[in-house]
């Protein structure tokens, strides 16, 4: 079950409890992903909470939010870089997106294999995809204060082997948000300190939200028949090989 946008909005931009959370997820992901140079970053889901470090340096920038959710205009005060589309068919190419981000997307979708799917089509080879679920063993799961607290929340097991399925190779996972899911002021107030005490001390398991990057890896043979990985060139005529030379008559 998708939640309404408005909520979701309301949510990330209209509490302190939601700022919190936005701040704590997306310096996890700038931390994994600290630049986007010349690459296309797209989100699924209500991801525009962490899109907006990438719009200085990404080549482009796409917020895709499903039909089931309803859409708003992104970035605000700028040319509008959010559609809506079906969940499991998305107006991108194959292969158009070098880093992809899923928030309220996952969790909440009614088809995940169908979603993880699209998600596989829409990288390009070697692309890196974040997915932020809720999880299982966190306070953020059981409470319905939060967007977290709808949907299927996870383990970090559960959401490995399902994008293992979907052939994503998990690579690097984290947990945050290990603050109360409180509005009172008081947590609030602390909640900077529980972060940087829940990410010494954890397993990384104790937290609301799982973090896991993974990546698509496309193998081809190679001439001895062994396969090896096939990764997007870094620029149009990198890889070619030189003419050769004209001999001397």
């Amino acid at each position: 079950m998708h939640l309404d946008v408005v909520e979701l909005r309301n949510f990330y931009y209209r509490t302190g409890l939601g700022r919190a959370a936005q701040r704590a997820i997306r310096e996890q992901v700038v931390s994994y992903w600290p630049d986007a140079q010349r690459q296309t970053v797209a989100g699924f889901g209500f991801s525009v909470p962490l899109l907006r470090p990438f719009l200085s340096d990404a080549r482009r920038v796409i917020a895709l939010m499903p039909d089931q959710q309803g859409v708003m205009h992104w970035p605000a005060g700028m040319p509008n870089v959010s559609a809506l589309c079906p969940e499991t068919r998305w107006p991108v190419q194959t292969g158009f997106v070098d880093k992809l981000l899923v928030m309220h997307g996952l969790e909440t979708s009614d088809a995940p294999d169908a979603l993880l799917e699209e998600c596989w089509r829409a990288l390009g080879p070697g692309g890196k995809a974040m997915f932020i679920v809720p999880n299982r063993g966190g306070l953020w799961s059981r409470s319905d204060s939060t967007p977290f607290g709808y949907g299927r929340p996870y383990s970090l097991g559960q959401l490995e082997s399902q994008l293992r399925r979907a052939r994503f190779v998990p690579e690097r996972h984290a947990a945050v948000l290990f603050q109360p899911p409180s509005h009172k002021r008081h947590w609030l107030r602390w909640g900077p300190v529980w972060e940087k005490i829940g990410r010494r001390l954890s397993s990384g398991l104790a937290g609301g939200v799982l973090v896991v990057e993974a990546s698509k890896q496309v193998y081809a043979k190679t001439g001895s028949g062994t396969p090896e990985a096939v990764r997007r060139k870094g620029g149009v005529l990198e890889g070619l090989r030189p003419a050769p030379e004209a001999k001397p008559v």
